[in-house]
């Protein structure tokens, strides 16, 4: 996985973020899990009705750098992202909670499809996102990079079962996986 952080880059990021909430790290899921998410277990309905209420509670701005996707040259200010805690003995990929992200932030959360979708462009500028938003240099972020990696390569030699407790209070229906 290499390729993923062999970038030539100066340590040098113009601009500082606007507000920082949370530190900007890569969530890779597990190969494993591909495709059975939260989106996928649930109506439209019931998806759109938490994507959006995510959003109204944040302002409609990242909960990471404050900034809005339509200040990006977005047509939609945040996306709903889905943190996921990961019992790595048992296999249990559990949500944790929901939050809303700026389309440049969630690009570097889900970085490994940043880069297969748009290729070394938009894995660098995906990089630079993280450096700038965590105020890293490119060793941090090549370090963080290759740990995502490691242990997204463990992660997906096995199959998760999929803990969604945490949508109990929200009155929705699960599609089975």
């Amino acid at each position: 996985m290499s390729g993923f952080i062999d970038f030539s880059l100066d340590d040098s990021i113009e601009g500082t973020p606007s507000k920082k909430h949370l530190p900007l790290l890569i969530e890779l899921v597990p190969q494993t899990s591909w495709g059975d998410n939260l989106r996928s277990r649930l109506q439209k309905k019931d998806w759109d009705r938490l994507r959006k209420g995510q959003a109204r509670w944040a302002g409609w701005h990242c909960e990471i750098c404050g900034q809005s996707g339509k200040d990006q040259g977005y047509k939609w200010p945040v996306e709903c992202h889905e943190v996921w805690s990961y019992d790595d003995e048992n296999h249990i990929q559990k949500l944790d909670r929901l939050i809303s992200l700026c389309p440049l932030c969630h690009k570097v959360k889900h970085y490994g499809r940043t880069f297969n979708v748009e290729g070394h462009e938009g894995a660098l500028a995906a990089l630079k996102r993280m450096m700038w938003v965590n105020g890293w240099k490119m060793k941090d972020a090549q370090a963080h990079v290759s740990e995502a990696f490691s242990i997204w390569e463990k992660r997906s030699h096995h199959v998760w079962t999929l803990d969604l407790s945490f949508l109990k209070e929200a009155g929705v229906s699960l599609f089975p996986a």
